[in-house]
C-alpha cells in the first residue's frame, strides 16, 4: 500500500506552495491506489491553534484533497518518547549545555576563521563532573542526534537522482530543546515509521533534513520512505517572491479561481507536460509522474491561473455549477453566458441583466429605429431564431448594417457594448421585457 503524507505546522495558513505540496502528494497516493495522510506537526504549542488547524482541513477540503485520515503531532508524544529513549540507551542522542549565546559566539568564531559553522562535539567530551556543574546552575540540556561519521549519506531521489552527503560537514542536528519540546526532525522520522510511509514529497530545501533524517530510520531499524525533492515556486518575476507566501486559498477564492484550475496549474508547472484545461483531476492523476520534473525553479503566474480559470469555466458543465448559480439559471442560460464569464460570480450580473431592467445609454439618431424595432419584436414569433429574424428585417427595411445594425439594439436589451452571443441572449430575456426595454430606450 502506497502511503503519502502532507505535514504543515498549524502556525499559520497554508500557501500556494504548501498546497503544491499536498497536491502531488495526493496525486501519487491516488495514482497508486493509496492513501493519503494529513498530519498537523503542531509541537510548537505557543504558535499553533486549533483555527489554523481546522483552516488547513478546510482549505484541503475546498481543493478537493480530503485526506483519508489524519493525526496530530500533540497526541503522540508518549510515542516520541519511547523512541527517544531506545536512542538514548543505544548512544544516538547526547545531552548538550551550551547556551543559545554560547552557540552563536562558536559560529561566529568558525565564521572568522573561513569556515563552516558545524557543531563541534564540544558536549560529548563532558564528564560527570561537568554535567553535574551544569546542572548546579539550573542548565537542562537540549538534545542532539549523533551522525555516523563512518559512511557518506546516499540516496536515490526520485526527481533528483543520486544524493551523496557527506555527514562529517554536517552538525549534529538538535532533535529536543532544553524544555522538552520536540524540533522537526526526529519526530517526523518517527511517524513516517509508524504510520507506515512509503513515499514523501517536499520541497528541495529539506534536501539535507532528508540526509540527516537517513541516518534516524537507520538509528532506529527501520527502512525510510522513498523521497522526492521539487524545485521550489518562484513568482511570474522569475525571482522567490514574498508574495507567494501570502498567497492562500482565500486569495484565490476572492479572485474567482476555481479549485480545479489552481490544481491543473499546480500539478503541472516545473515539469516537461503542458498546463492545460481539464474538466477533471483524472487526466491529471493518470500522468503524474516523477521522471517528468525538472530541476529547474517552478514559475507561478496568477496571471496564467486567472487565463486558465477562464478557459475552464467556459468547459465546465452546467451540472458541476448548478448549485452555485443563481436561482432561475437553467442549463441553456449557462450555455449562453458561460463563453463571457471570466469567473463564476460573473454569471449572476448577467442573469441580472436577463431578469431586471436595464438602463440603456442611446443616441437621438437611434430612437426612431428602436420604436421600430420594438413594434417588430412586439409582433415577433419568439424562438431561438428570433435575434437573427428581427435583425434581418430591421436591415432590409433600414439599409444599417454592421454595427449601426446591432450595437444599438445590444444597448437597448442589455445595458451593455459587448456580452453574451444574442442569439442565445434575447430567448432567455424573453418577449415581454425586450419590447418594454426597446420602447423605453426609443422614449
Amino acid at each position: 500500500m502506497i502511503v503519502t503524507r502532507f505535514a504543515p505546522s498549524p502556525t499559520g495558513r497554508l500557501h500556494v506552495g504548501n498546497i503544491r505540496t499536498a497536491l502531488h502528494n495526493w496525486m501519487w497516493a491516488r495514482r497508486l491506489g493509496g492513501r493519503f495522510l494529513l498530519r498537523l506537526d503542531d509541537t510548537d504549542r505557543e504558535r499553533s491553534t486549533e483555527e489554523n488547524a481546522e483552516t488547513i482541513r478546510s482549505d484541503l477540503d475546498w481543493l478537493d484533497l480530503t485526506p483519508d485520515d489524519s493525526v496530530r503531532q500533540s497526541d503522540r508524544f508518549s510515542l516520541y518518547e519511547r523512541r527517544f529513549e531506545a536512542l538514548r540507551a543505544d548512544g544516538h542522542v547526547y545531552p548538550c549545555y551550551e547556551s543559545a549565546e554560547e552557540l552563536e559566539l562558536k559560529r561566529k568564531i568558525l565564521a572568522g576563521r573561513g569556515l563552516p559553522p558545524i557543531y563541534d562535539r564540544a558536549a560529548l567530551a563532558l564528564n560527570t563532573d561537568a554535567i553535574a556543574a551544569y546542572e548546579a546552575e539550573g542548565r537542562r540540556p537540549h538534545w542532539r542526534f549523533k551522525l555516523d561519521h563512518s559512511s557518506p549519506i546516499a540516496w536515490d531521489d526520485l526527481i533528483r537522482g543520486p544524493q551523496h552527503l557527506d555527514p562529517k560537514l554536517l552538525s549534529d542536528p538538535v532533535i529536543r530543546r532544553a524544555d522538552g519540546s520536540w524540533l522537526y526532525m526526529l519526530p517526523s522520522a518517527i511517524d513516517d515509521i509508524d504510520l507506515e510511509v512509503t513515499h514523501v514529497v517536499r520541497g528541495e530545501d529539506h534536501v539535507t533534513n532528508t540526509g540527516l533524517q537517513l541516518q534516524m530510520f537507520a538509528a532506529m531499524g527501520s527502512a525510510p520512505p522513498a523521497f522526492a525533492h521539487e524545485a521550489l515556486l518562484v513568482g511570474s518575476e522569475g525571482k522567490l517572491s514574498k508574495r507567494l507566501g501570502s498567497l492562500g486559498c482565500d486569495a484565490f477564492r476572492e479572485e474567482g479561481i476555481e479549485p480545479l484550475a489552481l490544481i491543473a496549474l499546480l500539478a503541472r508547472i516545473g515539469t516537461s507536460l503542458p498546463v492545460e484545461a481539464v474538466a477533471d483531476p483524472a487526466t491529471l492523476i493518470e500522468s503524474f509522474d516523477f521522471a517528468r520534473f525538472g530541476r529547474a525553479p517552478a514559475r507561478f503566474d496568477l496571471e496564467e491561473l486567472k487565463a486558465l480559470n477562464t478557459r475552464m469555466l467556459h468547459m465546465t458543465g452546467f451540472a458541476t455549477v448548478a448549485d452555485r448559480l443563481p436561482a432561475g439559471m437553467d442549463d441553456a442560460a449557462w450555455e449562453a453566458i458561460r463563453p463571457n464569464l471570466n469567473r463564476l460570480s460573473d454569471a449572476a450580473d448577467w442573469w441580472t441583466v436577463v431578469e431586471n431592467p436595464v438602463r440603456a445609454p442611446v443616441a437621438p439618431e437611434d430612437r426612431e429605429y428602436l420604436a421600430k424595432a420594438a413594434a417588430l419584436a412586439a409582433g415577433a414569433d419568439w424562438n431561438d431564431a428570433v435575434w437573427k429574424t428581427l435583425t434581418g428585417i430591421l436591415g432590409a427595411e433600414t439599409g444599417r448594417k454592421g454595427k449601426n445594425l446591432f450595437l444599438p439594439l445590444r444597448l437597448a436589451l442589455t445595458g451593455r457594448e459587448h456580452g453574451p452571443d444574442m442569439n442565445a441572449l434575447l430567448p432567455l430575456i424573453g418577449k415581454q421585457r425586450a419590447v418594454a426595454r426597446l420602447e423605453s430606450a426609443a422614449a
